[in-house]
């Protein structure tokens, strides 16, 4: 048992530890254990394990007050403890694994209140977990049957051990190789081990050595990763055949497309020079002339992130690799949810990658320089865009069952770009962050609240905005205001000026207000709840009351006084 000496610190513990509800934390203040554990389908605690482990697992906190987490302890802990309650859930739920699986206890002394974290696993990969006969998950604030996007994505997943472009083809032969694809293989890979005391032999080896060296055939047996990357068109089509081995390229407002098929080795070149690339203008703050570059980088980021989708596309599910392009904007889409850790750890070059889906062909394609093996891959493409003064790629849009890569080729917010590229001193995962705040994406609590200490943000979750120290630096003082908006007492004030004329309908109120709220406030809908919230704490402070019906019918006036 974790002892804290008062209730408080056990909270703040808490409140540190999980802030928030969502897919991996869940509050239950349960004060009893009895029919908690395995009672009512979809509210007991075995519907909440399987919600969390068919996710990413998590942790439930049980005996802590609701959206405070003060410790109310648990009273009836019926027959359990700390030791069987684990093989009592592992014997109501099905599939879940036992390692990872354990109670933790904790106490505050001046209360005596006891605290239980139930820490739950992941499931094990294409094993749904169940309880009561069903795979649960997590919807809002309840539970539902796991849905069939998810349940598709669990039975997806990839198994250890198992690669789909190991495998060798039965019928396929060196002939089935395009000679320009093996050629250009043998030049890449000398390229890359030419400073090998047996670099000089390479251009001598036969088809059979070289390929077996790179990876792709075994024993001079083709694999589908040797088709994949060397294979003629028609031939690498016919023997992968029922997976589709195609890149399609796509402009939807041109109504214009072209697919793309192996040997991949040369035709992701080709795709990558489909993609409209005319230069661009900008203008670096503290420069007096415009840089002109190209809105993409060819080399670094579009062929990089094409190759990164070919070596880890799902080819399993039977999909193609597609590339969106639209205005400043491409969209690079793999099927298959993204592998082995998060895209954030490899942006910062932090993470080396463990494993891939296709270890054989990403290590061929690393022999032949289409890929880097040690995780830079993805540091590199961010770096790049950052010296270009261009937002930063991301993985918006990706869910389990596919990977969404996005590169920007236009700014978005010239300023709040050019500060963000061009502040040198900044830990590289602030820079990740604050490029999110910029695209008005969502950064988990602890992101928000790292950005906040080191004074780059302000605001309240999901309108976050530029600090004042920032906005003076960059000359944003003005749209800083309008972001941050006034106090709500001036708003009160104005609401008193307005009711001191006469009472009023909340369309008067409404129409003196609107225009006044804060940009950061940008929906007509989220101003009107801001506007009947602050109507209703000056009801609660006495300053004005109803005196008419609900909602259209209201008229609100100042407090009379009797």
């Amino acid at each position: 048992m974790d002892c804290f000496e008062t209730a408080a610190e056990l909270q703040r513990w808490l409140r540190a530890h999980f802030p928030k509800e969502n897919e991996r934390h869940e509050w239950k203040e349960w004060d009893s254990l009895k029919s908690n554990i395995s009672g009512r389908k979809g509210g007991d605690l075995v519907s909440y394990i399987s919600a969390l482990a068919n996710m990413e697992g998590g942790c439930i906190v049980i005996g802590a007050q609701d959206r405070t987490l003060a410790p109310t302890g648990i009273q009836d802990f019926a027959d359990y403890t700390t030791e069987n309650l684990v093989h009592r859930v592992l014997g109501k739920t099905p599939g879940l694994p036992s390692l990872g699986l354990h109670v933790q206890e904790l106490q505050a002394r001046d209360t005596g209140a006891v605290v239980w974290l139930v820490h739950v696993p992941r499931h094990a990969p294409r094993e749904p977990v169940l309880a009561h006969d069903k795979a649960w998950q997590r919807d809002g604030d309840s539970l539902v049957e796991l849905r069939d996007d998810r349940r598709r994505a669990i039975l997806a997943e990839h198994l250890a051990g198992e690669d789909w472009s190991a495998a060798v083809v039965p019928d396929a032969t060196l002939d089935d190789l395009d000679e320009t694809a093996v050629a250009k293989a043998r030049e890449k890979y000398f390229e890359k081990h030419q400073r090998e005391p047996w670099a000089a032999q390479i251009p001598l080896w036969s088809p059979e050595k070289l390929l077996d060296r790179i990876g792709l055939t075994i024993h001079a047996r083709v694999t589908r990763a040797g088709l994949l990357l060397l294979g003629r068109p028609e031939r690498a089509t016919a023997l992968l055949s029922p997976h589709p081995v195609e890149m399609t390229w796509k402009v939807a407002t041109e109504r214009v497309a072209e697919h793309f098929h192996p040997p991949f080795l040369l035709t992701t070149t080709a795709l990558a020079q489909r993609i409209r690339n005319p230069n661009i203008k900008l203008f670096p703050a503290n420069e007096l002339l415009a840089v002109t570059l190209p809105r993409y980088d060819t080399n670094t980021v579009l062929l990089e992130g094409l190759h990164n989708c070919l070596a880890h596309q799902d080819y399993a599910q039977g999909g193609r690799i597609v590339v969106e392009e639209s205005t400043g904007l491409v969209r690079m889409i793999n099927l298959g949810g993204f592998f082995d850790g998060q895209p954030d750890e490899y942006a910062s070059g932090t993470r080396t990658p463990e494993r891939y889906r296709n270890e054989r062909l990403a290590k061929a394609m690393a022999e032949v320089g289409m890929i880097d093996k040690v995780g830079f891959g993805i540091h590199d493409m961010v770096l790049a865009q950052r010296r270009r003064f261009l937002p930063l790629p991301d993985y918006e849009g990706s869910s389990p069952l596919r990977t969404v890569f996005n590169v920007y080729g236009q700014e978005i917010d010239e300023n709040y770009s050019h500060w963000l590229m061009e502040r040198t001193d900044l830990p590289i995962e602030h820079v990740l962050w604050l490029d999110r705040v910029q695209k008005k994406q969502r950064l988990d609590a602890a992101q928000v609240a790292e950005l906040r200490r080191a004074g780059l943000i302000e605001g309240r979750s999901p309108r976050l905005h530029i600090s004042a120290r920032l906005a003076v630096a960059l000359g944003q003082e003005v749209e800083y205001l309008d972001n941050k908006g006034l106090d709500a007492k001036h708003y009160k004030a104005l609401v008193l000026d307005l009711l001191a004329l006469g009472p009023q309908r909340r369309a008067k109120i409404n129409a003196m207000l609107l225009s006044k709220l804060p940009a950061s406030i940008a929906s007509d809908r989220s101003r009107k709840v801001y506007i009947k919230n602050l109507l209703q704490d000056m009801v609660r402070e006495g300053s004005i009351e109803n005196a008419g019906g609900a909602t259209n019918a209201a008229l609100w006036r100042l407090r009379q006084k009797n």
